[in-house]
């Protein structure tokens, strides 16, 4: 029984890509692309697409992907309909709030304005610490937003940290890590579950593989 697979295109898709090979499948077409969109593997019966990260939970939600790979933070913001079965242990980061060194969100009396491109993530983390948060969404430079008085702080991913240093900001609180995660359809897992769970245990060893690695070298 075929599988169809959604890959966030980029980073992730890359690490997928390098994953697949290591796991045998045959991924020519998908190290090959140019500007096509859906390939078919040369030794396995899958089928892979490339899509934004948002629309792979929307080909998932529907039944379009069997399965899918997206960043954790795109799950937590959009909401999951499926079955989250894997970490991938990659495209590891983490959302943190941040602000002006002398803005401390947390220590404000009243309530406290966010700017962020995650807003429900935003807005759970601080209604779960009991803060009145006004939480204002931006598709661009987050950091910009308590430079300018936007906002007293944001909610972003932060991977070094190094862009928050250059504008100024200091990172007050983490609010959870995110990775790359595989997530399945509800119904695909009832009729493809062999299959799928096949295409799970494959990628299992591979991070397995990797965590023995870096245990060894730590």
């Amino acid at each position: 029984m075929s599988l169809s697979v959604a890959l966030t295109k980029g980073r992730l898709e890359k690490k997928t890509v390098a994953m697949l090979e290591r796991m045998g499948y045959g991924t020519e077409n998908l190290k090959d692309k140019g500007r096509a969109l859906v390939f078919e593997d040369t030794k396995k019966d899958i089928r892979y697409f490339l899509v934004k990260s948002n629309d792979v939970i929307t080909y998932v939600n529907h039944g379009v992907a069997d399965i899918g790979v997206v960043g954790k933070d795109t799950l937590m913001e959009r909401g999951n309909q499926n079955y989250e079965l894997l970490d991938l242990e990659f495209g590891k980061c983490k959302f943190c709030v941040a602000s002006l060194p002398d803005q401390d969100v947390f220590q404000k009396v009243g309530h406290v304005k966010i700017g962020t491109k995650y807003p429900q993530v935003a807005r759970e983390y601080f209604l779960s610490r009991g803060i009145d948060v006004e939480v204002i969404k931006i598709d661009g430079s987050v950091e910009l937003a308590p430079i300018l008085g936007l906002a007293d702080g944001i909610v972003d991913i932060v991977e070094t940290g190094t862009t928050l240093k250059e504008n100024g900001l200091v990172i007050l609180e983490e609010v959870c890590e995110i990775s790359a995660r595989v997530i399945v359809n509800k119904a695909s897992f009832k009729l493809k579950r062999n299959e799928i769970m096949a295409v799970v245990r494959d990628l299992e060893s591979v991070v397995k593989e990797d965590a023995h690695k870096n245990g060894f070298e730590g």
